[in-house]
């Protein structure tokens, strides 16, 4: 059971397994979406596995399963804009979800690591004005699933804000971002562009940390 070199990826979740294990589900270049088994002991610190942290670990395969081994955890950012910030530590609890319930174990997409790097640290970076976060997530989550929706693909799901998702895509990312809106409306174009996730991707996605949303930015 040999040891590979040193993996860089991303937390999703975590299931806890036994007394001292739990099955950390991961997404990385190497790997895509994947669980591993990983030894927690008194010294463990649990904060490591919040999700969408960003770790460099250890991987070693096991001939008898198809669940790996991982350990050896350091973190490769703080990523203390959002650690700092109960607003955005929400949102990637939401993110997490989301990916954790489209992706399938095994799943490797082409190109979804970096892009969901990029959108982690886009989020630790924003200092204000993220409250449509969310949305342009979704929407380009879409985009690096290769559906790339368009306004009359979102407008059975949408309805009467089709204007709003009109400007959402049409408008720059810094723009998009300023769009303004209710909390309720925001709170309606998250769960109808989820439908529409669930549609194409055939998927039920019952996210259940969309009510922190609703609580925090309605």
């Amino acid at each position: 059971m040999a040891a590979t070199a040193d993996i860089e990826l991303i937390v999703l979740n975590y299931t806890k397994f036994g007394e001292n294990s739990i099955v950390l589900h991961t997404l990385s270049r190497e790997y895509g979406r994947r669980s591993f088994l990983v030894r927690i002991g008194q010294k463990t610190s649990m904060a490591l596995f919040l999700p969408l942290n960003i770790l460099e670990a250890q991987i070693r395969e096991n001939p008898k399963s198809t669940l790996g081994y991982a350990g050896k955890f350091t973190a490769r950012t703080a990523l203390n804009g959002i650690r700092n910030n109960l607003y955005k530590n929400s949102m990637t609890l939401f993110m997490s979800e989301v990916l954790f319930k489209t992706l399938a174990e095994g799943a490797d997409e082409d190109g979804i690591y970096d892009w969901c790097l990029r959108e982690i640290m886009t989020l630790d970076s924003l200092d204000r004005d993220f409250s449509n976060f969310h949305l342009l997530f979704l929407l380009e989550f879409a985009i690096a699933l290769g559906f790339r929706p368009t306004l009359e693909d979102l407008l059975p799901f949408v309805k009467d804000n089709a204007s709003l998702v009109r400007r959402l895509l049409a408008l720059p990312y810094e723009e998009a971002m300023l769009v303004p809106m209710t909390g309720q409306t925001r709170n309606d174009l998250c769960a109808a562009i989820i439908e529409y996730l669930e549609f194409h991707t055939e998927t039920r996605i019952n996210i259940k940390s969309l009510g922190v949303l609703r609580e925090l930015f309605g």
